[in-house]
């Protein structure tokens, strides 16, 4: 049995929308990142909400203590990647940035608002992030070094 083909056009354009070279004024970029982190911090606290709020909710409490030194610690640490991840986007393109922002965030909102690790383990949950980050730049300078090399990109017709 054969199956039919398509008739509609395919625009591979549109699967790729946001991944381009986000250039523009400091404020952007800056408010780029402030925004996805806050919005990872948000979700994270509403993924932990059950290990957080009154027992009779969820969970007992992981650990007694405060929330907002790991709110804090971890709006530091996304506004930091956030920049890492927009200055590598400024100058080539780096394919989902938000999303690797938001998600690195939330994970680790969560993880430390229902855990509440020691400040040492929280510097090993940024490093992982950063090396995360680090790793997402990395193919994404990669990925631009190889398309201008390539004869195409150059103009050459051989």
């Amino acid at each position: 049995m054969d199956l039919p083909e398509t008739t509609y056009p395919v625009d591979t354009q549109d699967e790729h929308e946001d991944e381009g070279v986000r250039s523009g004024p400091l404020r952007r970029h800056a408010l780029w990142a402030a925004l996805v982190t806050a919005a990872g911090l948000t979700l994270g606290w509403l993924g932990a909400l059950f290990r957080i709020g009154p027992e009779e909710y969820g969970l007992p409490p992981a650990a007694p203590g405060a929330l907002w030194p790991y709110l804090l610690a971890w709006a530091a640490i996304g506004l930091v990647l956030g920049a890492v991840l927009r200055f590598v986007a400024a100058r080539v393109p780096v394919y989902s940035p938000a999303e690797v922002l938001l998600g690195t965030v939330m994970i680790g909102t969560r993880l430390s608002l229902g855990w509440r690790p020691e400040p040492l383990e929280v510097a090993g949950l940024a490093a992982a992030a950063l090396l995360l980050v680090a790793l997402w730049c990395a193919v994404a300078l990669r990925g631009a070094a190889v398309v201008r090399r390539s004869p195409s990109a150059s103009g050459d017709s051989r």
